[in-house]
């Protein structure tokens, strides 16, 4: 019978960190709704005192979108004397001579292409070369499957009359949110994340990390700060911490809209889940507790803390999993009394504010519709599946970062697919290889349909909506993830 309570604990355990993760986010959530209107554009500053802005293109085997990506920063509205843009380009492809045809369109832009035939440092080894080669006194940032708003310059820019500002971060949008049930979920879950928590940690002054792409930064501020660093897969978030506990301030902008492609296929969206849940505990380790022995105030600590280890959820979701399959045997069989499973139901809270925080985010964002109401209904409970489903993967990722395990830097594929196009088989940079986790996500979606099946047949309905909610996910992850090894069915 021992036993039965050591995994009790263990699910007890998993259980109260995802409720204590869920009060940070419902603060983040409270104070997305108080501030959420009091964001307020700046006044233009005038042409003679713009300053000097160098816009870096981190590029990497990206054929299918460098022109797109070219095209459109050539058409951000700013004097021509006082815009440089850099093409920092590691392709060891034919996207190098695209680059140089495209530069050929625009000779009025000033446009440096900077090749680098050995991948040192990766994206953050890159940014690093250009920033010693950079003329601008800013430096605006934008990976290649990104769509910048024209007048982006011009609407960020003159947050640097303040001399503290570092760094100035914009709202991601989403070129093909539609073209799958996978991209919308992708779009319902990074949409929480730049409204809420974004919002959320800005209005309070906590800390908030740059993106990757979409923001720009005063050079000073990252020269400050210690450079660009690639001991972690998740150099934006490292240097966010770096230079905010030197005291530099972010500033959030969710009204400057970035537009960019979400992975159309499960193969690219693990690659990115990998990476960014691994690079989020590699920075747990390395700024976590510099930061909580740091001047700064307890609210700032906890969000930061709330911040650093997210990617935590993974795990704790997996042990929740795992464990309620031996505690839902014991409720069967009455090894466990039922008041353990009543006093349990308070963990239920954590999940419900966790799910608040997605739901409002989006309705916020449909303008409160019914459309939209209704759409994120149904939305809700599969994208919370499916981030179960993906438990496994991240659970592994997550483990690799705070165990030091070093991977190397694997870019996410980029597609430029049109709405409902199947082309995705034939790109050349698509990653066919079928992670091992998929086939535990297999059996794991076998063993919990089992489960509900005996749920059902016993009456031990109290667990049912959870293990079948596991038995969707990581059925649909897995075998998402075969498919993406397979040709796509036509029509």
């Amino acid at each position: 019978m021992m036993w039965i309570y050591l995994f009790l604990g263990v699910y007890g355990l998993a259980m109260t960190f995802i409720l204590l993760y869920s009060f940070a986010q419902a603060n983040l959530l409270w104070h997305f709704f108080r501030f959420k209107k009091n964001t307020v554009p700046p006044a233009s500053l005038l042409d003679p005192d713009l300053p000097k802005v160098t816009v870096q293109l981190p590029v990497f085997n990206e054929k299918y979108v460098v022109q797109r990506l070219i095209d459109a920063v050539c058409r951000l509205e700013y004097p021509a004397e006082k815009l440089e843009i850099q093409i920092l380009d590691d392709s060891t492809d034919e996207t190098f001579d695209l680059v140089q045809t495209a530069i050929r369109d625009y000779p009025e832009i000033h446009i440096r292409h900077l090749h680098r035939k050995i991948r040192t440092g990766f994206k953050a080894g890159a940014l690093k070369e250009g920033l010693a080669r950079a003329s601008g006194e800013l430096l605006a940032i934008f990976d290649a499957d990104f769509v910048p708003d024209p007048k982006f310059l011009l609407k960020t820019v003159p947050h640097f009359t303040d001399k503290k500002i570092g760094m100035v971060q914009s709202r991601w949008g989403h070129l093909n949110e539609d073209y799958s049930l996978f991209t919308r979920l992708q779009a319902f879950a990074l949409d929480a994340h730049f409204m809420v928590e974004q919002m959320g940690r800005n209005a309070q002054q906590a800390f908030i990390n740059f993106n990757g792409t979409g923001g720009i930064w005063r050079k000073s501020c990252i020269l400050d700060a210690g450079d660009w660093e690639a001991d972690t897969l998740t150099e934006d978030l490292d240097l966010s911490y770096r230079a905010q506990q030197k005291g530099w301030k972010f500033l959030y902008r969710p009204d400057v809209v970035s537009p960019a492609e979400l992975p159309p296929v499960m193969s690219a969206i693990k690659s990115q889940q990998f990476r960014w849940t691994k690079g989020g505990a590699e920075c747990a380790v390395k700024h976590l507790k510099q930061v909580l022995k740091g001047p700064f105030s307890f609210a700032v600590k906890i969000h930061a803390a709330a911040h650093l280890l997210n990617s935590l959820l993974f795990i704790a979701i997996l042990l929740v999993s795992l464990s309620s399959l031996p505690v839902w045997w014991g409720f069967y069989k009455g090894l466990i009394p039922a008041e353990f499973f009543q006093a349990a139901a308070l963990f239920l809270v954590g999940f419900v504010v966790i799910a608040a925080v997605y739901f409002f985010a989006n309705l916020q964002l449909a303008g409160y519709s019914r459309k939209g109401f209704f759409r994120y209904l149904w939305e809700l409970p599969v994208f919370l599946s499916v981030s179960m489903g993906l438990s496994v993967h991240n659970g592994q990722a997550v483990w690799e970062g705070l165990t030091g395990i070093k991977s190397p830097f694997i870019r996410t594929p980029k597609y430029n697919l049109k709405e409902k196009d199947l082309g995705w088989f034939a790109n050349a940079y698509h990653l066919r290889n079928v992670p091992a986790t998929s086939y535990v996500e297999g059996v794991l979606a076998l063993i919990f349909l089992l489960v509900v099946g005996l749920s059902i047949y016993t009456g031990t309905y109290e667990m049912i909506l959870f293990h079948g909610m596991l038995a969707s996910g990581f059925g649909m992850v897995s075998l998402a993830s075969f498919r993406s090894m397979g040709r796509p069915a036509s029509g």
